[in-house]
């Protein structure tokens, strides 16, 4: 239920501004065809939803004497997904590291030890869903630390907020500290406990989640294959290729394998519902099998640039035939930002090293609707049509002195979008609804 202007509270709320939203991916600047752009336009929600969406001009009779919240001269757009994530490494953003290895033993380690403390866990799901809100970011695929009240954690927190969530607990039973290991066992009966307790409660759901290959034996392995199995309705989320030493270890404890992309396959983990972090140096055999089995792979900017991971390529997921299904993400806290906004513009310059371009139509869509076809809710998230959940964002193109200078020649829509991308960070967000009630507005954190 919504505020009204007066503080009454109804069931319905009623915002009006700018509006733009994806059916598609855009083929191109001039694909205006893949998108819905409303100069001046409504949002009508009811219980959660959006009820009617359209120029302002159309606005049904129904709504005629409904007070409502003005955002113009503001662009609503769908709410970000954000596609891979860590809940446990908030406090781990901006640690010195040459590698992803180094990183990994000398903080991320360390810090998810404290997750087996439930009141820390509590704490900081509160303030890790508060930061996603700051940045526009409603919808998250998300790690948890290997104990399992660490989902319990995050998704009570989520389900209080009726905020859309995922999360899973990692399985790691080796090359980790002892006090981070689960077993084989363990591992599947916790996962099999959060399924059974969160999935498909509320808005929340549960990911089956061995943290990777090098952490995970084969008869954990296994054991993850089978939870996909068991639950087909699950996503599942790992990483992949990220780094060559990464790499070069995982050929060392799996000596069968092809390449690190088959271990997944032999467990039976590849398929349309799973996530697949990073993905930068895979050979054409793996992003064969990434295409034929409708995998995902989630581009992420920062953290690869942070951690000198390397440079993921597009256009070698575009150009396999067929292309490799693809999302993108902020990867915190080996991502340096919370904001997809400057997630976008990262992927932007790594693309550009290239010779690929990112145009911010593209983008935008990546961050929105995109994403949601990755995770499997674009029928749920990622439009601002009737029916669809009533998660979106108010954004302005001109929140910062930068950005406001830069505004006053900005002509068409793909150039304010491309403004936002490359200038824009949290202060851009004007205001975050989740299920139709303003959850964040701009300065309150």
């Amino acid at each position: 239920m919504v505020p009204d202007a007066r503080g009454h509270v109804s069931k319905q709320g009623l915002f009006r501004g700018r509006l733009l939203w994806f059916e598609r991916e855009p083929d191109g600047a001039t694909d205006e065809d893949a998108y819905h752009y409303i100069e001046d336009g409504g949002i009508a929600v009811a219980d959660g939803r959006i009820a009617w969406s359209g120029p302002w001009s159309a606005l049904p009779d129904e709504y005629g004497g409904v007070d409502y919240i003005d955002h113009r001269p503001y662009l609503f757009m769908p709410g970000f997904v954000d596609c891979h994530i860590h809940f446990p490494q908030g406090q781990v953003v901006a640690s010195y590291a040459g590698s992803l290895l180094e990183w990994l033993n000398t903080y991320t380690f360390v810090e998810e030890q404290k997750y087996a403390d439930p009141d820390h866990a509590g704490r900081m799901a509160d303030r890790f869903l508060d930061m996603l809100l700051a940045h526009g970011t409603t919808t998250a695929v998300a790690y948890g630390s290997v104990h399992k009240g660490s989902v319990d954690a995050l998704l009570c927190a989520a389900l209080r907020r009726n905020m859309r969530m995922v999360a899973g607990k990692v399985m790691m039973d080796r090359n980790a500290p002892e006090a981070l290991t689960d077993t084989p066992k363990t591992g599947y009966d916790d996962t099999k406990a959060l399924i059974a307790a969160w999935h498909g409660k509320g808005r929340v759901e549960v990911a089956v989640t061995p943290r990777f290959a090098l952490t995970s034996t084969e008869a954990q392995m296994e054991m993850a294959g089978a939870l996909a199995r068991e639950h087909p309705e699950c996503l599942v989320q790992t990483h992949l290729s990220e780094n060559h030493v990464e790499i070069e270890t995982v050929a060392k404890l799996f000596p069968w394998s092809k390449d690190y992309t088959d271990v997944y396959d032999h467990y039976g983990l590849l398929g349309p519902k799973t996530l697949f972090g990073h993905c930068i140096h895979q050979n054409a055999r793996e992003m064969a099998r990434m295409a034929e089995s409708r995998s995902v792979a989630v581009f992420c900017p920062t953290s690869n640039l942070f951690l000198g991971s390397g440079l993921f390529s597009l256009d070698k997921m575009r150009t396999t035939e067929p292309p490799v299904r693809h999302a993108i993400a902020t990867d915190i806290g080996g991502g340096t930002s919370w904001s997809m906004l400057r997630t976008l513009d990262e992927g932007y310059k790594v693309l550009n090293l290239q010779g690929q371009r990112y145009h911010p139509l593209r983008s935008f869509y990546q961050a929105t609707l995109g994403n949601a076809e990755a995770i499997g809710m674009n029928d749920k998230i990622g439009k601002l049509e009737a029916g669809y959940e009533a998660d979106f964002i108010v954004l302005d193109s001109a929140s910062n002195p930068a950005m406001a200078l830069r505004s006053e020649t900005i002509a068409t829509l793909p150039e304010e979008l491309f403004l936002l991308q490359t200038l824009g960070d949290d202060r851009a967000v004007v205001a975050t609804i989740v299920s139709g009630i303003t959850a964040h507005s701009r300065g309150k954190l």
